[in-house]
């Protein structure tokens, strides 16, 4: 399924998708912490912190804070790797893969409403 879009046209997709997310109540995060939950549930695994930061362009401390306040709506989980107790692994959970699942459902349906 391919669907075309104009640059008005996928800022007022981003805009209904926006605002759906607010009407719903669901949890407000940031594009920063947005752009870490997608990366952590489109990306094949494993993720690190360390990782995280290299791809997103950020410093550790910047994942470390978005992660906590994902962590508290748990959307991931923090673990030590057994191997290098270094490096703090970012696990999935099943709360984050529903909201991702939802949100993307949410994106094609306002898609699809732009189209009609």
């Amino acid at each position: 399924m391919s669907i075309q879009l104009r640059p008005l046209q996928a800022l007022r997709l981003w805009q209904q998708v926006s605002l759906a997310e607010v009407q719903a109540g669901q949890p407000d995060l940031t594009e920063r912490q947005f752009a870490i939950l997608l990366t952590i549930y489109l990306d094949p695994p494993p993720h690190t912190v360390r990782g995280l930061a290299e791809k997103l362009g950020v410093s550790k401390p910047v994942i470390t804070r978005a992660l906590d306040t994902m962590g508290a709506l748990k959307l991931v989980s923090r673990h030590r790797d057994e191997r290098d107790r270094r490096n703090v692994l970012i696990k999935r959970t099943l709360e984050g893969a529903l909201f991702v699942e939802r949100f993307g459902d949410v994106m094609l349906a306002k898609a699809g409403e732009l189209s009609s």
